[in-house]
């Protein structure tokens, strides 16, 4: 078993700019957005003191005011108001048109449920740098569609071959490996539009940033990549840490982090903000597989929504497998900590709901 250094781990996210081998996404290379006449951000602790109500399990709920006497942050109804929000915004994005196969197998996936983390960071990116719900909207819903696109074609035979996903047949299962191919492809294709043609009051300079962000994201250097080095990691025997690290970085933290900083260059972000907001998010990204990772292997499928076990069987290489699973989370907690740092200097109350999605995917339990 790998000796594994949790003091260094997310030391790899501050060396991003330098190597591609870590961080799929290189220094831009479109240009930054202009300065614009800073808001005053202060914090009287390097470290944010706030009250979160996060869904650690249902017991907890936060009670009890904070030190300056703020009323907790209600989490449960926070991310019960924005789902709902994303999920009416998806379901009106997407209609039943001619050919009506395909957009019943993009409906069906697209609106099967799911936790929304990914649209509802977007939102709460934007806001927390001073801009409204309705800017990142359509890029919340397209981070959605990719995400649909990325399970889709994630569960086919020729990848995963999983029967379930968010407690239902798998898009494959329903309406064919043809169809459901072309539904993660139209659903990406999409994606991309619906930024286009639906963002409102952004400036046309923003939202082809946002666009090239996005892109980056899930090609050859990002969600593709990882997709691609995880499958031709399976039964390998000495796969290491860096190599996990690679995998995880590009496939599933590469999709979070654009989905954040999507958020900050909509709602109006410095290129400061969106960098803090772009640490924060390569953390979180990091910490959303390992306790995936964990899930996988303590959860049931019927727990999870998904099969259980599933990288097990498929002799697919983990952070529980390298590390074990006590330093699997105690790495968890320690990426949880470095992320809730990168939010020093925000507004407190506009940071809440990053802080409280930040403890939900530590502690989450499916």
């Amino acid at each position: 078993m790998n000796c594994v250094n949790l003091s260094t781990t997310c030391s790899i996210f501050n060396q991003a700019s330098r190597s591609n081998l870590l961080h799929p996404l290189k220094a831009p290379a479109f240009p930054l957005i202009s300065p614009r006449p800073a808001r005053p951000i202060s914090c009287s602790s390097p470290k944010l003191r706030l009250s979160v109500s996060a869904i650690l399990t249902k017991e907890e709920e936060a009670t009890a005011e904070d030190r300056e006497g703020r009323p907790p942050f209600n989490f449960k109804e926070y991310m019960l108001e924005k789902a709902n929000s994303v999920n009416a915004a998806l379901d009106s994005s997407v209609l039943l048109r001619p050919p009506l196969k395909i957009h019943e197998a993009m409906r069906y996936s697209l609106l099967a449920g799911g936790k929304r983390v990914r649209p509802v960071l977007c939102i709460a990116a934007c806001e927390v740098v001073g801009g409204q719900e309705s800017m990142a909207m359509p890029s919340a819903c397209a981070v959605e569609m990719i995400h649909t696109m990325s399970l889709i074609h994630d569960d086919l035979p020729c990848m995963d071959n999983d029967d379930l996903r968010r407690g239902k047949p798998t898009n494959h299962k329903v309406f064919g490996e043809d169809v459901a191919v072309l539904a993660g492809d139209a659903l990406l294709a999409y994606a991309f539009e619906h930024i286009a043609v639906e963002t409102k009051g952004v400036s046309p300079t923003r939202i082809v940033r946002a666009i090239f962000e996005l892109a980056r994201s899930i090609g050859a250097e990002g969600l593709v990549a990882g997709q691609v080095v995880d499958i031709s990691s399976e039964g390998i025997a000495d796969v290491g840490l860096e190599q996990l690290e690679f995998i995880h970085i590009h496939k599933t933290a590469a999709l979070l982090e654009a989905s954040v900083v999507l958020g900050a260059i909509m709602g109006g972000g410095s290129n400061e903000e969106v960098e803090k907001l772009r640490s924060f998010a390569r953390c979180i990204g990091l910490l959303f597989q390992v306790v995936d990772d964990i899930l996988d292997v303590t959860k049931s499928s019927q727990e999870l929504g998904k099969t259980a076990g599933k990288d097990l069987v498929a002799d697919k290489v983990t952070y529980p497998k390298l590390m074990g699973i006590e330093k699997s989370r105690e790495l968890a907690k320690k990426l949880n900590k470095d992320a809730r740092e990168q939010l020093s200097g925000f507004d407190i109350a506009k940071a809440a709901p990053l802080i409280a999605l930040a403890d939900y995917i530590a502690y989450r339990q499916n």
